[in-house]
């Protein structure tokens, strides 16, 4: 992994809901590559953290930095030239149902370049290739099963070549074996394009398999207990809720 500084930056950030606070004193930085995992417990506010990275919801306080250039500190044409950059699988895949693949896949490159139909198809064929679904093209999302519907999602944000893959529970709703291709599938996206990735998950599975850097929310301290890569949290974090957390079901002597 490539330790730049910080592709992202989170910065002082406190998410609130009028006078309810979610989460303060959020500070963390995930690297240029990185599978950075956002983790904690059920209602600690990770889902809401995504939003506030992705431009859905303006924090409280604080702001987050891409490439040292503060997001929410800014005008709306350079807020909106950043989101240019990300590209977000959101839970259900929030394919359109009355558009074939292709056409999902296809949208935002209709609305925000010049290029023709024909080179939208290459592109779309591409993509959906880069994620095993070449030749369902013509399919439409009730066609196809929960596991592949993601992995279109995931074509589709893709298809503006983002810098940075954002994920909310990609997991959500797979059996274990699909789950586990969806978890290689990221891995292989991020080492073959370079990709820096965001993954919402409470699933350990996925923690382990994918994440090289993370921050751990707890609801209810409604701060961080931990940043860091998620095995040697598990191993050495002196926080015995992060490491609980990590451990599930397994005795703290054989967690290693």
């Amino acid at each position: 992994m490539q330790d730049n500084g910080g592709h992202i930056v989170a910065r002082d950030i406190t998410i609130a809901y009028g006078d309810f606070v979610v989460q303060r004193d959020l500070n963390f930085t995930v690297n240029r590559g990185d599978v950075f995992i956002i983790m904690g417990g059920s209602g600690c506010g990770k889902s809401t953290l995504l939003k506030v990275m992705i431009g859905l919801k303006e924090p409280a306080r604080g702001d987050v930095l891409y490439e040292g250039a503060p997001f929410w500190d800014s005008g709306e044409i350079q807020r909106e030239a950043t989101k240019r950059k990300f590209g977000t699988l959101f839970q259900s895949g929030a394919l359109w149902s009355s558009m074939t693949l292709a056409e999902n896949v296809g949208l935002a490159l209709r609305q925000y370049t010049a290029l023709g139909d024909v080179e939208i198809r290459d592109v779309v064929a591409y993509k959906l290739m880069l994620v095993g679904l070449a030749g369902f093209e013509d399919y439409y999302p009730n066609e196809i099963s929960g596991g592949m519907k993601k992995r279109a999602g995931l074509a589709r944000a893709m298809a503006l070549d983002p810098d940075i893959l954002f994920f909310d529970e990609p997991s959500a709703g797979l059996d274990p074996i699909s789950a586990r291709l969806l978890d290689d599938l990221i891995l292989e996206l991020r080492d073959s394009l370079g990709t820096t990735v965001v993954v919402v998950t409470h699933e350990l599975a996925s923690i382990f398999a994918i994440g090289n850097n993370s921050v751990f929310l707890d609801a209810d301290a409604k701060t961080q207990l931990a940043t860091g890569d998620p095995q040697e949290l598990r191993d050495s974090h002196p926080n015995e809720l992060v490491r609980a957390f990590l451990r599930r079901g397994v005795p703290e002597a054989s967690a290693a």
